[in-house]
C-alpha cells in the first residue's frame, strides 16, 4: 500500500503506487473528467471566444459541489456563474488531466507544479466520491462502524485512502 506522498529532493514529491492503486487513481479521476467536460456552449461567437458559458445552477449534487454558488442572492450568483465556469471548468480539466497522465505504478515524482494539480484533482475527486456516498464529519466512526460486508465498505475506505493522500501531499508540500 503506498505510503503517501513524501518530498523530493530539488523540489516536488514523489510517492510509491501499487498497480492496483496507480489504476484506482486514474479511474477515480477519469470519472472526474467526464464530469467537468465543457458545459453549456453559447451559440454566439463572441460570447464562445470570451468564455461566457451557462448562468444556471448545476442540477447534479456533485457538479453543484464541484462549481458552488458565489452568492446566495439567485441573480447575483447566475451573472458570477456564467463569467466563471468555463474557465473553472478548464481548469479542473487540466488538474485531472495531469492526475491521469501523471499517476502511475511505482515510483511517481511530480514536479511541484504537477503536485499542485494533484492536489487539486484529488480534492474534486474526494468531492465527488463523498458527495455521492453523502459523507459526514462522522466518516471514521461510520467506517469503524460499518462492516467489511457492507456494500458502502469498499468506496468509504476508498474515500478515506484519499483523504491520506490528500493529507500527504499536503504535508510533502508545506
Amino acid at each position: 500500500m503506498s505510503s503517501g506522498f513524501k518530498p523530493r529532493k530539488g523540489g516536488g514529491v514523489i510517492a510509491h503506487f501499487e498497480p492496483a492503486e496507480a489504476s484506482i487513481l486514474r479511474s477515480l479521476v477519469t470519472m472526474v473528467l467526464g464530469m467537468v467536460e465543457p458545459g453549456h456552449v453559447s451559440d454566439d461567437p463572441l460570447e464562445r471566444a470570451l468564455g461566457i458559458g451557462s448562468s444556471e445552477a448545476p442540477s447534479d449534487p456533485v457538479l453543484a459541489r464541484l462549481f458552488p454558488s458565489a452568492y446566495s442572492d439567485e441573480e447575483q450568483a447566475a451573472e458570477f456563474r456564467r463569467y466563471t465556469e468555463t474557465s473553472l471548468r478548464e481548469a479542473k480539466r487540466a488538474d485531472a488531466q495531469t492526475m491521469l497522465d501523471t499517476a502511475q505504478a511505482g515510483r511517481t515524482e511530480l514536479t511541484p507544479e504537477q503536485a499542485q494539480a494533484w492536489m487539486r484533482a484529488l480534492n474534486d475527486v474526494r468531492l465527488t466520491l463523498g458527495t455521492r456516498l453523502e459523507v459526514t464529519e462522522e466518516i471514521h466512526d461510520e467506517i469503524a462502524g460499518m462492516s467489511e460486508d457492507d456494500p458502502r465498505y469498499p468506496a468509504f475506505v476508498m474515500y478515506d485512502w484519499l483523504t491520506y493522500l490528500q493529507d500527504t501531499l499536503v504535508r510533502a508540500l508545506w
